[in-house]
């Protein structure tokens, strides 16, 4: 299997038409503690995190771990992209072993419905297509969430399976260069 950690860390800023996803710096902290304290937000993850527990936990310089986009807009941070390794002792992989990469998304709410989500997922879908050509990419969601649904209809995702996890239903689904382009 081979190691995305190889790949220099951060990338060069990624631009798309609106965006550009970058590394972390000191000026996103608050918009962490926004994303992580928000009830929309936490509606699919586990719920809102306190306020108060952020502003202790959070550091300086939030987030700043391989494999972590912010996504910025107009020089502001509006969301954060993950490609994090799936961790093996969860339900859902494609891979004998596991190790895959996971898409991960969260987006302020005040920008749902503008289309940052697909144009952002979409260029660290290229990017890590550019590092790993051929490898899978895999995504979960709860399958009440209606809008991470489309999303990963729209980003070219495939169902692989559905099984009850976190108490909820869940929707796996695997998205591969390969596929999309053979």
């Amino acid at each position: 299997m081979t190691e995305l950690s190889s790949v220099a860390w951060p990338p060069v800023p990624i631009r798309t038409e609106r965006l550009v996803l970058r590394a972390p710096v000191a000026r996103d902290r608050a918009a962490f503690i926004e994303l992580f304290a928000s009830p929309e937000v936490g509606t699919y993850i586990g719920g809102p995190r306190p306020r108060d527990e952020l502003e202790r936990a959070v550091p300086e310089v939030p987030g700043r771990r391989f494999g972590l986009f912010v996504v910025d807009l107009d020089g502001a941070m509006i969301g954060m992209i993950t490609l994090d390794r799936r961790d093996a002792e969860r339900p859902g992989h494609v891979r004998p072993g596991a190790g895959e990469r996971e898409l991960g998304y969260l987006f302020l709410p005040e920008v749902w419905g503008c289309g940052y989500a697909v144009e952002a997922c979409a260029a660290a879908l290229d990017w890590f297509a550019g590092m790993r050509p051929g490898e899978p990419v895999v995504l979960c969601t709860q399958t009440a969430n209606n809008r991470a649904m489309r999303l990963a209809a729209k980003l070219g995702f495939a169902e692989v399976e559905r099984f009850a996890e976190y108490g909820a239903q869940q929707w796996f689904g695997v998205w591969s260069s390969v596929t999309l382009s053979g």
